[in-house]
């Protein structure tokens, strides 16, 4: 058993390529959201630190993360083996399988890293449980990304402002916001 006692997970939420469906999704900020993750992965990686992948297998068969579907894969930012797949099909990597706290606490580890889709969504939920379960949170933001919110009477929440109240909210009371760049160094 590979113990990491006291280190950090990165925890990649959701980076599959059903989330480049425009169509279904909208307007998406962060471009550079890919290119971090795979950045953060990489520097994981060179340490020997501990990597969690997250797949969402969408209960609904029209969703562009249908298990069975294109879009259920994970990008190509994603390489390699993780330490850890939890699959899920809720916003939190908490109710995934396998048991993603039971398995951290198995190993020691007192932190987590949060990256991935979307920042608002199973990002956000994952580094909140993760604060109320007890482990240190970095939520990394720009290496997440999300889409514009368009409400039933066409009001549009722009996903540049979407992820701002959320860094906020996660700054304020579940964890510490960084960039990639705070935790990668130049090479």
């Amino acid at each position: 058993m590979t113990e990491w006692v006291g280190s950090t997970a990165l925890i990649v939420v959701d980076v599959q390529k059903g989330f480049d469906d425009t169509n279904y999704w909208g307007q998406r900020n962060n471009p550079d959201c890919e290119q971090n993750v795979a950045l953060l992965i990489k520097a994981w990686r060179s340490q020997g630190w501990p990597i969690v992948y997250v797949r969402h297998d969408s209960s609904s068969s029209t969703s562009p993360l249908a298990p069975g579907s294109k879009g259920n894969a994970f990008k190509d930012a994603v390489k390699g083996n993780p330490d850890l797949l939890v699959v899920k099909n809720v916003h939190s990597a908490f109710y995934g399988e396998p048991d993603l706290d039971a398995w951290l606490k198995q190993h020691g580890i007192t932190g987590v890293a949060v990256c991935g889709i979307q920042t608002n969504m199973c990002c956000e939920t994952t580094a909140r449980m993760a604060s109320d379960l007890g482990y240190d949170v970095l939520f990394v933001e720009d290496a997440t990304h999300t889409f514009d919110i368009v409400t039933e009477t066409n009001k549009v929440y722009r996903a540049r402002e979407i992820a701002r109240y959320t860094a906020v909210t996660i700054d304020a009371d579940f964890g510490r916001v960084v960039r990639t760049s705070d935790l990668v160094a130049d090479d």
